[in-house]
């Protein structure tokens, strides 16, 4: 392990919850709940006004609208969030060159390595300044843990939740690792938790006193010796840059059963195209094309067939994906449906066409173009133009850029307001009106300007409008907004951990 605190975690707040805070003036400083909205919808992400409830991450829809009635529910707007996690990681990037990514929110950054900081004086400016430009390029706020290892980094920015930073001084990791419940630790879940529990155990301080042995005798050789070496702050997991990514997928959950196959095959062809699209987006193609089918007693099918060579041809996708589902039995009703790629590749054999056809018989009728594919999909009854969702950006050819409030009855509710405006006012149209559309997202800040002026070390325990950095022993302290159980939602396939 290190002897300085130069490893950096952030982790945004609330990260989706405060993107549409920042979008729509007229939800700061209230109860924002972003998630699936149907009846089998689970919260990505509470705003720490929601929390106060008791509504948390990868808690059912149903029960957050029970504990908050009177939050707001959105939709999750991907896209927007990850282009500001774009902005978020490229200010990482200017620190170090080795940044790990863990989800859109959150990263570790060796700072050493970029020779950013080489001491706690020096880790602690970077991480002060990494805040503002922050707060400056995007509007946010976001939470930094500065430690010897990226287990203690990640303690610290817990710690410092929300809006805060939090540096662990070397040396002092086992006094402060001790009083803390062994679920703190990488690895430790509910199931172990509940093990350890049962065995007396209950603290790290706990852990370190059982010995090794034990560990190993309750929870078996791998796990035991790595929960034992975290018990006693030995940490020495480098910074892997950029993960690489090992598959491409989407998904999606409907609220209710899908019974008919047609319906079925079109569902599949759909999530296909969006596979594609993120293919496209990525640069990547693939070889083994994967089917996902859950079923209506929630039991969970995969099916996969493997191409002679990686591709990213949208016909070539929409065929293997329709083949493995004729192999799939879905009497009863199906309630997910996935679509994902694996194998992936930054190039793409460009023959792969005649492949794709290769098992239907010789008699079979050419597959037209792929646009002409795209145009004979059949339009749903409600097209999504008009099919509003509460949280959508949209436009009105007289009121200008907006958001749905809410819709049903025939009718949409839209507030008129822009992340710089003040709260807007709220106007009811047709679900049809045609003066009224979908809208393209608007930036959170119009002009960042120097997003990077530096923190002068003349001031090394704070800066101009900066709150001064907390001890672990005062961020330890109950805030008024707890961080939410870590969950996932599916926009497509987006996992979401624990958006703090």
């Amino acid at each position: 392990m290190r002897n300085a605190p130069t490893i950096l975690h952030l982790d945004m707040d609330a990260f989706f919850a405060s993107v549409e805070q920042a979008s729509k003036p007229s939800l700061r400083g209230k109860a924002v709940v972003v998630g699936g909205l149907g009846p089998r919808g689970v919260v990505a992400t509470a705003s720490y006004e929601a929390r106060v409830f008791g509504v948390n991450s990868a808690m059912p829809m149903a029960q957050a609208r029970r504990r908050a009635p009177n939050a707001a529910y959105l939709v999750p707007r991907f896209t927007v969030y990850r282009s500001v996690s774009e902005q978020v990681m490229a200010l990482l990037r200017e620190l170090s060159p080795l940044v790990e990514p863990l989800s859109l929110d959150e990263a570790f950054v060796d700072l050493e390595a970029g020779g950013t900081a080489w001491d706690e004086e020096s880790a602690r400016l970077a991480g002060m300044k990494l805040r503002a430009d922050i707060r400056a390029v995007t509007g946010l706020t976001g939470s930094v843990g500065l430690a010897a290892s990226k287990m203690l980094a990640k303690i610290a920015s817990e710690q410092a939740k929300p809006d805060g930073l939090v540096l662990i001084e070397p040396g002092t990791e086992r006094a402060l690792l001790a009083p803390m419940t062994v679920r703190t630790l990488p690895g430790v879940g509910p199931a172990t938790g509940d093990h350890l529990r049962r065995a007396g155990i209950t603290t790290v301080e706990e852990l370190a006193e059982a010995g090794e042995d034990e560990l190993v005798r309750l929870l078996g050789k791998a796990h035991g010796h790595a929960l034992y070496a975290m018990a006693l702050a030995h940490d020495d997991r480098p910074v892997v840059a950029e993960r690489e990514a090992k598959s491409v997928s989407v998904e999606d959950t409907y609220d209710v059963d899908i019974h008919d196959r047609l319906r079925v095959g079109l569902e599949v062809q759909r999530l296909a195209d969006r596979c594609v699209g993120r293919l496209r987006g990525a640069g990547l193609s693939g070889r083994t094309i994967v089917l996902k089918v859950r079923r209506y007693d929630f039991s969970t099918l995969t099916r996969s067939e493997t191409l002679r060579g990686p591709t990213d041809d949208q016909a070539v996708i929409r065929e293997a994906a329709a083949r493995l589902l004729e192999a799939v039995d879905t009497t009863g009703g199906v309630r997910l449906l996935g679509v994902g790629v694996t194998g992936l590749a930054d190039y793409t054999q460009e023959d792969l066409f005649a492949q794709a056809a290769q098992p239907q018989s010789s008699g079979a009728v050419e597959a037209p173009p792929v646009d002409a594919v795209a145009e004979v999909v059949p339009v749903p009854e409600e097209s999504p133009e008009r099919h509003w969702r509460a949280g959508q950006d949209v436009r009105h050819a007289e009121y200008g850029p907006g958001w749905v409030q809410g819709s049903g009855l025939g009718r949409v509710t839209v507030r008129f307001e822009t992340p710089q405006s003040p709260p807007g006012r709220v106007r009811t149209f047709s679900v049809g009106d045609p003066a009224l559309e979908v809208g393209e997202p608007l930036p959170l800040v119009l002009d960042p300007g120097p997003a990077h002026s530096p923190i002068r070390p003349t001031a090394p325990s704070g800066a101009p409008h900066e709150a001064p950095p907390r001890t672990p022993a005062e961020a330890a302290a109950p805030t008024a907004g707890g961080r939410a159980t870590p969950g996932e939602t599916a926009d497509g396939h987006v996992a979401v951990p624990g958006n703090g």
